[in-house]
């Protein structure tokens, strides 16, 4: 199709093309029409494949006052969202982005109805398709990803590609339903293959041309084979609507997402135990290295898989799974990507000699969002402090390595409208105790909190990082 859709721009663009002898001017005239007939059956092709594996998400739930709102509007107002997603698995899992579904009560999906006579006289209006509910299977906060299940199965759906073989410049289609327009396409190029919003993050975007505007958040961005190349995240725009500045979540780390939520209802994120940097021509120069590009190994984490399979501090990486690594940020994105229990292989230079050494990936051991996927607003919200905490059991406890008690809160994340910046709480840690009095559990921390009264002084005893320490503050 690439070939074809090649072709066609490029004859339609010239208005002639290389004829054989005797091809009459009508003939001509006629070619690059019939080239261009073809290029849009092409893409009626392709929108009639990811169509049907397309849905409308609508969540609905409720939010605090926001500023700007009338005073005495009351405490929660009703928040309703649209967005898309894309149906991964026929037996009805469908990804999305958890900024469409986060803290909804309530969310339905809306299944695009199976294709019926599109010959002539049919009608060009098509009545709705099946609203279902839907449930949460599992969230992951980082990726801005979330994995929902409907009761159905035998569902269309779509292959997840290779993000890392896209090319700038290549033509790709954005779904979903745009400002609440159901089952939309547009078209457009990569811009970038590997856009990084923020420094030194590991999450990186496939950035796009094609028009994406509020309402495509969770739809996928397809390639001219219909195979799903990443899921629509953001815009970045002044207005509110496309300026043609789209960001789309790479397929390969949805994928990881995906199947970790789908196997086990959250995502543990991995990485092997080192701190790598790019080498630049003066650090060459300083260390005597034989060439001034590439990643060099600035740590080895004591006790990691990278200490255990021989990395050292020095070591040049020269490929990770055999492709070439260029600059630390590529090597970390990589790495990102792996699942917990992989194996990578990492070819080495070390003294003039190449070295091949496999290490496996363990779970990051400071993910601040491991706990989230463990709680909702509505039972694990501690209002008085802004936090969603779990009890502290032998699951949460397998996560939180030294702990220096066997009972206690631990928090999981901080509330979405959390004001009570003055308590510093920050996920993982363990709440021990609230003004001296021991808290075994997230009802009784609710209990304590809740009996103290506005500008009382609060003193959390918590554990961060394996350190004890005392929080203060006063109650708002």
């Amino acid at each position: 199709m690439v070939r074809r859709i090649g072709l066609a721009l490029v004859m339609v663009a010239a208005g002639v093309v290389g004829l054989p002898p005797g091809t009459t001017e009508a003939q001509q005239d006629q070619r690059p029409l019939r080239a261009l007939g073809e290029l849009s059956a092409s893409f009626e092709a392709l929108s009639e494949k990811v169509t049907p594996a397309v849905v409308q998400i609508t969540a609905s739930g409720y939010q605090p006052p926001q500023s700007g709102d009338a005073p005495g509007s009351g405490l929660l107002t009703r928040r309703q969202v649209g967005g898309s997603g894309v149906i991964l698995d026929p037996a009805g899992y469908i990804v999305t982005n958890l900024h469409v579904v986060d803290g909804a009560t309530r969310i339905q999906v809306r299944l695009p109805r199976p294709a019926e006579d599109t010959g002539p006289g049919a009608s060009v209006l098509k009545p709705a398709g099946e609203l279902v509910g839907a449930q949460v299977v599992g969230i992951d906060r980082e990726t801005d990803l979330a994995v929902l299940k409907v009761d159905r199965r035998d569902l269309p759906h779509l292959a997840l590609g290779d993000s890392e073989a896209i090319k700038k410049g290549q033509l790709v289609f954005a779904f979903g339903s745009p400002l609440g327009l159901e089952n939309s396409v547009s078209m457009g190029v990569v811009s970038a293959v590997a856009r990084q919003l923020r420094p030194e993050d590991p999450m990186i975007y496939i950035q796009t041309d094609a028009p994406i505007n509020p309402g495509n958040s969770g739809g996928p961005l397809v390639d001219t084979r219909g195979v799903v190349v990443g899921i629509n995240t953001l815009i970045l725009s002044m207005s509110g609507g496309n300026q043609g500045l789209g960001f789309a979540a790479p397929a390969n780390i949805v994928r990881s997402v995906f199947n970790q939520i789908k196997n086990s209802g959250y995502v543990r994120r991995g990485e092997i135990g080192v701190h790598v940097q790019t080498v630049t021509p003066i650090l060459a120069g300083g260390l005597n290295l034989h060439r001034d590009w590439g990643v060099i190994i600035g740590d080895v984490y004591p006790g990691s898989p990278a200490e255990r399979a021989g990395l050292q501090i020095g070591d040049i990486i020269l490929k990770m799974d055999g492709k070439v690594m260029e600059n630390g940020r590529q090597f970390d994105v990589n790495v990102y990507q792996r699942t917990v229990g992989d194996r990578v292989v990492l070819e080495i230079l070390r003294d003039q000699s190449n070295i091949a050494v496999q290490v496996p990936v363990y779970e990051r051991p400071d993910d601040a969002n491991r706990f989230s996927p463990m709680v909702t607003p509505e039972e694990n919200l501690v209002p008085s402090l802004g936090v969603l905490g779990v009890d502290l059991t032998p699951r949460t406890a397998a996560l939180l390595p030294g702990l220096r008690g066997e009972r206690g809160v631990v928090v999981a994340a901080r509330a979405p409208d959390a004001t009570y910046g003055k308590v510093g709480l920050l996920p993982g840690d363990v709440i021990h105790a609230v003004n001296g009095e021991r808290v075994t559990s997230l009802v009784e921390l609710r209990e304590k909190v809740q009996g103290i009264e506005a500008s009382e002084a609060v003193v959390l005893q918590v554990q961060r990082r394996g350190q004890l320490m005392f929080l203060a503050f006063q109650m708002e």
